[in-house]
């Protein structure tokens, strides 16, 4: 559900001419790729705790640390924010991503100018 709401706000984001180029930073979205990445992580967590009624279970906790440390460092947020970083032409996408979470669901921090 998560996902799929997050898809949905970035799609009508992207519809919209006046947000060419830009890093959407509303809604699901206080940064790029949140939505999906945190989603993925929450059923690998979810996973790990259902598992987790046998004592053994307990030795797959590899698994969730393992595709978190995937989906924040190398084959998620780290490379999407690589590739929006070359082909983003918006002149505010820099202060964009500095200020908002690449992960963790949270509000855009305030900018400079914003107080």
């Amino acid at each position: 559900m998560f996902e799929a709401v997050g898809d949905h706000q970035l799609s009508r984001f992207k519809a919209d001419p006046a947000n060419q180029g830009g890093v959407m930073d509303r809604g699901l979205w206080p940064g790029p790729g949140t939505p999906n990445y945190f989603g993925d992580a929450v059923v690998w967590w979810g996973l790990f705790l259902v598992a987790c009624s046998h004592w053994a279970a307990l030795l797959t906790v590899v698994s969730p640390l393992l595709m978190t440390h995937m989906l924040v460092n190398k084959s998620g947020k780290a490379l999407l924010e690589r590739r929006m970083a070359r082909h983003r032409a918006a002149p505010s996408t820099p202060t964009t991503l500095a200020r908002t979470s690449g992960f963790l669901p949270r509000p855009p921090r305030r900018g400079p100018s914003e107080g």
